[in-house]
């Protein structure tokens, strides 16, 4: 039998636990200089697959307008998760309304490397409360940046987490690499 594909969530977290300002706005990562990949590279090289909200979608789209670029997404599918669909998608992407479970039950099923999961903080949420995120991948900058996104939406629940791999890097980004224990 195949092994099933894992959902990883690879993202960057504030040294305070946020994706995003309360706008969205992730200025506070582009202003690190760029010597270290963090693994992304390898990472990369391990999915075929990416799932995201549709407000971190949304915020792709405006970032592209915002920087003059045309939206583009990399040759790897992109589901995105909405209740409200747009018409037209743009090209790669698929709007999502099925349940979490039920699509990704099919998804895992598909042959295939492993499934990113970008976020955001509702999606990660929902993925967590129908037990369908299987890693973590997460990037402490060390940048506080005192309120915004967090990288889970808050609900009440407990859910241990295994630490597979941890790394310090020379400009003191810390990768920690965790199981959600099932």
């Amino acid at each position: 039998m195949p092994k099933k594909r894992k959902v990883i969530a690879y993202l960057a977290v504030s040294a305070d636990g946020y994706i995003a300002r309360p706008d969205g706005d992730v200025e506070w990562l582009n202003r690190r200089p760029r010597k270290y990949d963090y693994g992304m590279k390898e990472f990369h090289a391990s999915i075929d697959s990416i799932v995201l909200g549709r407000k971190t979608y949304d915020w792709a789209v405006n970032y592209f307008k915002k920087i003059g670029k045309p939206p583009q997404f990399s040759k790897e599918p992109h589901y995105v998760f909405s209740r409200r669909p747009p018409a037209k998608a743009l090209g790669g992407v698929e709007f999502v309304t099925s349940p979490v479970k039920t699509f990704m039950g099919q998804l895992r099923d598909q042959p295939g490397r492993h499934i990113w999961m970008m976020g955001g903080g509702g999606l990660i949420a929902s993925f967590l409360d129908e037990a369908e995120l299987d890693e973590f991948d997460i990037h402490v900058i060390p940048t506080l940046i005192g309120e915004g996104i967090p990288m889970i939406e808050p609900r009440h629940r407990d859910i241990a987490l295994k630490l597979l791999a941890s790394k310090k890097y020379p400009d003191g980004v810390v990768r920690l690499r965790y199981a959600v224990a099932k």
